[in-house]
């Protein structure tokens, strides 16, 4: 996911978000701001980590009033320090204050992504595996989440179902063994779109080399397993590595000869990355 995508399609979700957090007015800066007022805030960082959503955050205050700037002293993929000034918002008082939230819970949501894909990565240095995220993503935020990814450092997998194919372990159950999920799957997609099939036995292994997959994803399997699974295989296809993938636990994987690592953990177990608008004053 690149910016340039995201932001192509990221209006219509900030707008709903924007609708979410003011559903009539905003009372509380109505009440102390009855009229326009030209001011500044001041965007800073609470913790060390990677920024990403920088244009998003800006976009949140642009649709609330076309007016409203935003100078940044860092780009996304910077790694910023606690303290560190990011940049500064200036604009109609009212905007600041009713947009701050929406742009922040952006913007810390992304950055938390982009920081903690980036520990992650950084543990695969040295290797060809790649870092993939999957589908575990905050609906209606997959966009900015899988965007973020990149930013710090990893690769997006499918972003949706349209996307691509990917037979986990109900579809093989639905078709009735994995030979035959992906002889259904062979017949029924374009000839241009790889076939993934999901495992968990070595039988299923043999079954889905034979049945010719493409990539073969070895789910929650023990090392040892893992290792014979790759010996009959046997480079007959990609291979990929899933199941409760962390942080905490990918170096114990690493030394495996598979082509990707994907990581539900990139989106949906994150910290976000503590950040705060202050210093709001206005200016002549």
């Amino acid at each position: 996911m690149n910016e340039i995508t995201m932001m192509l399609n990221a209006d219509n979700l900030i707008l709903q978000a924007l609708r979410e957090d003011i559903s009539s007015e905003d009372v509380s800066t109505n009440a102390v701001m009855p009229c326009s007022t030209p001011g500044e805030v001041d965007l800073i960082a609470k913790q060390d980590g990677i920024i990403a959503g920088l244009k998003v955050f800006e976009r949140v205050f642009y649709l609330l009033d076309n007016k409203t700037e935003c100078s940044f002293s860092v780009k996304d993929g910077d790694k910023v320090q606690k303290g560190q000034h990011l940049g500064t918002v200036h604009g109609d008082i009212r905007v600041l204050l009713s947009g701050e939230r929406t742009a922040l819970n952006y913007l810390q949501r992304m950055s938390g992504i982009a920081t903690y894909t980036n520990q992650v990565a950084s543990l695969l240095e040295g290797t060809k595996i790649k870092l993939l995220d999957t589908r575990k993503t905050t609906p209606n935020n997959r966009i900015f989440e899988k965007y973020a990814v990149t930013v710090g450092g990893g690769h997006n997998h499918r972003y949706n179902l349209s996307d691509g194919v990917l037979l986990k372990d109900n579809h093989i159950g639905a078709a009735g063994g994995v030979r035959k999920a992906v002889e259904m799957a062979k017949a029924y997609a374009p000839f241009v779109r790889k076939i993934e099939v999901e495992v968990e036995t070595l039988e299923q292994v043999k079954e889905a080399v034979e049945a010719g997959a493409d990539i073969i994803m070895l789910d929650n399997m023990n090392h040892d397993t893992m290792k014979a699974a790759l010996d009959i295989i046997n480079k007959k296809a990609e291979v990929e590595i899933s199941g409760n993938v962390t942080k905490e636990n990918i170096e114990k994987i690493k030394d495996l000869a598979v082509d990707y690592i994907s990581s539900g953990a990139l989106t949906h177990s994150s910290p976000i990355l503590d950040l705060s608008l202050k210093n709001l004053h206005s200016v002549a």
